[in-house]
């Protein structure tokens, strides 16, 4: 497994993370059994890096990892985030009493003393950037993170946090269906020396074989809510991602790889974080590192799915309230 750096002065991790929400059951349902071989599966392909959160199954996917990580004697790098609540007045809380206690209870379920990431899950409108950095600064300081990253954030948020401790990595939505951090976001990480780890990298399935199809997802699926899914967008998305899907197998690629080596291709300061829950689906798109883009394959990759080609937002309203826009 190729590497990459996890921000200006962090450590050196798999080009590919692994992102573990649908050990919480977030996208159907699953088994220990299940997650923990899939965990084996990962790491015996060289995967290093796993991205978790305290909300995943309300602590289920770090419930999981713990167990992994004290039955196997692994030490990845463990990526986790909290800033979510159950508060309907308060949706994220970004006060350092707040994210200290949600750092402890997920340092508690994976078993660890300290992680190499912590997020920031959102960014609480309540809460200065500056007064967020200095908080995470504390964390690092106290040796229970090596460094701090933001989500779902716009460049000034970056900018202004940076400015009081540096950000090791913005994680943000970012994939063949998804290129708003295309705008000035990736770009600026870049100058900063942030890593920029896209998620939902796989496009919540459509580049996956098989490809996810609307009419197979349960009552009250997350993705029900997704507008690219609904009725009046999907049969236009659809055309295009057949299209990707046949180049990518006329080239001899799975789509899931090929999507995930033209993020690959895109900058050396980026490490998308695929999530599958089966050893299975994750043998699909493993190969993506080892796949070198030629110039007809971007110019192909382009043309067939050209900047803005996705019909419908990629969040709901509800969804995207707690989203840094700007654009």
């Amino acid at each position: 497994m190729r590497k990459r750096r996890l921000g200006l002065n962090g450590p050196n991790v798999s080009a590919l993370g692994l992102g573990c929400l649908s050990f919480g059951g977030m996208f159907g349902p699953t088994t220990e059994a299940e997650s923990l071989r899939t965990l084996d599966a990962a790491w015996d392909h060289g995967i290093d890096f796993l991205d978790t959160a305290n909300g995943y199954g309300k602590g289920v996917s770090e419930i999981v990892i713990g167990k992994w990580l004290e039955s196997r004697g692994h030490r990845p790098h463990i990526a986790t985030k909290a800033a979510f609540t159950d508060n309907p007045d308060r949706r994220i809380d970004n006060r350092p009493e707040h994210l200290r206690t949600e750092l402890e209870g997920s340092l508690k379920r994976l078993g660890l003393d300290h992680v190499t990431l912590f997020y920031a899950h959102r960014h609480d409108p309540l809460i200065p950037a500056e007064d967020l950095a200095g908080a995470m600064q504390r964390l690092v300081e106290e040796g229970k993170i090596l460094g701090y990253g933001l989500s779902e954030i716009a460049p000034y948020t970056l900018e202004r946090a940076h400015a009081v401790h540096p950000v090791m990595a913005v994680q943000n939505e970012y994939s063949l269906w998804t290129r708003q951090p295309e705008m000035g976001l990736i770009q600026r990480c870049m100058a900063l020396g942030v890593a920029f780890v896209p998620f939902s990298p796989l496009a919540r399935g459509v580049f996956g074989t098989p490809m996810a199809d609307p009419s197979t997802f349960p009552p009250g699926e997350f993705r029900t809510r997704i507008p690219r899914f609904y009725p009046e967008n999907w049969p236009s998305n659809l055309l295009k991602l057949q299209a990707f899907h046949a180049y990518a197998q006329d080239r001899g690629f799975t789509p899931a790889a090929l999507a995930l080596a033209w993020l690959l291709d895109r900058a050396g300061h980026l490490i998308p974080i695929p999530g599958t829950r089966t050893a299975e689906h994750l043998a699909a798109w493993i190969t993506a590192p080892e796949i070198d883009l030629t110039d007809e394959d971007r110019e192909e990759i382009n043309r067939i799915l050209p900047v803005g080609w996705a019909w419908g937002d990629r969040y709901d309203d509800a969804q995207a309230g707690t989203v840094e826009r700007y654009s």
